[in-house]
């Protein structure tokens, strides 16, 4: 008899070919995550496990998505940061779903589409890399605790988008041809602005300032400004103007022309080491500080109540509310959230 794995089936063509991958050697039980109203995808997903002839299930996560991911990323955005919700979804919400299934089940493995690998580390511990690099996920995967990862299958590590798409046709997969979803999960039209306004959760209009203090014009609230932005803004001059500030306390928005938004020195807080189980003096390691596929090699130093990043070249606008990934080479070492 195989062992079962329940997959995360979302309707899209990348768990679908996941769950014909994963067929060969397991039973698998696609499992759609509901979110709620918002919610786009159970028809197709139901549409491949039937059409797979897989058990499929449906679990409403909303309350937990409101918990753990809507609630922080309205907060954030009222304090200036800028948050990153794939990836406290992933670890709070999305996988935990998975595993209690699984769990519930009987289950060993649950797994899921996205583009990354696991391998296996010294003392059982489990050990994240990266996926090919034109569509590597492990950035968002970079928060995702042990007792996940040693359960945890990715049958598309060694795939690319085309190569999916490929196999979905080869294999008559219905949503082969389906777009790509590139918007936040729970925010329809990807206008998360209009999403706060509309929960009540906005900020009002107020001043955007030079960094003298010169007022250079009006914002529509800080919530829809982040550090770096230089387009929207509305404001004209002697230069291009970007983000360089956001001040919650005084509902301004300070602009400059760019000059002083490289920083060296980042310190990022709550710390999730993967293939170390703690940093325990300094480390040469590339960095990811945003979603974007560049790095930069660091030092990075262990603090009590954190990582002190020490960036070899000058890093633009590292923004609080987003993560820094550390990387050996294709291994992920952990993660850490950039507090300043």
């Amino acid at each position: 008899m195989k062992p079962e794995v329940i997959l995360g089936l979302s309707g899209g063509v990348d768990s679908a070919v996941a769950a014909r991958l994963l067929m060969e050697n397991y039973a698998v039980t696609g499992l759609y995550l509901s979110i709620g109203p918002e919610a786009a995808g159970e028809e197709d997903a139901r549409r491949v496990a039937e059409e797979l002839g897989i058990e499929f299930c449906t679990m409403d996560i909303s309350e937990a998505l409101e918990k753990h991911v809507k609630a922080p990323f309205a907060a954030d955005y009222l304090s200036g940061r800028t948050p990153l919700p794939c990836a406290r979804c992933n670890p709070l919400v999305k996988f935990p779903a998975l595993l209690a299934l699984a769990d519930k089940r009987g289950a060993d493995y649950i797994a899921t589409g996205h583009y990354a690998r696991i391998g296996a580390g010294k003392a059982g511990r489990s050990l994240l890399l990266r996926g090919l690099p034109a569509n590597d996920q492990s950035y968002m995967l970079s928060q995702l605790p042990q007792n996940i990862l040693q359960r945890v299958i990715f049958p598309l590590g060694d795939y690319d988008k085309s190569m999916v798409r490929e196999r979905a046709r080869d294999y008559g997969i219905p949503v082969a041809e389906k777009p790509d979803s590139m918007e936040i999960c729970f925010i329809p039209g990807d206008d998360y602005g209009k999403w706060l306004e509309d929960r009540g959760q906005s900020c009002p209009p107020g001043d955007f300032v030079a960094p003298d203090g010169r007022v250079l014009g009006r914002h529509r609230g800080i919530h829809r400004y982040t550090l770096g932005q230089g387009r929207g803004l509305g404001v004209s001059g002697p230069h291009r103007y970007y983000v360089s500030a956001i001040d919650p306390e005084s509902n301004r928005v300070i602009l400059s022309d760019g000059s002083d938004l490289a920083r060296e020195e980042i310190f990022c807080r709550s710390p999730n080491w993967i293939a170390i189980s703690e940093l325990d003096g300094p480390r040469e390691v590339t960095a990811r500080f945003r979603h974007a596929k560049t790095e930069t090699p660091c030092t990075i130093l262990p603090r009590k109540d954190g990582v002190l990043v020490r960036a070899h070249s000058p890093v633009r606008a590292p923004t609080p509310g987003q993560l820094a990934v550390f990387y050996d080479g294709d291994l992920v070492l952990g993660s850490a959230w950039i507090e300043a």
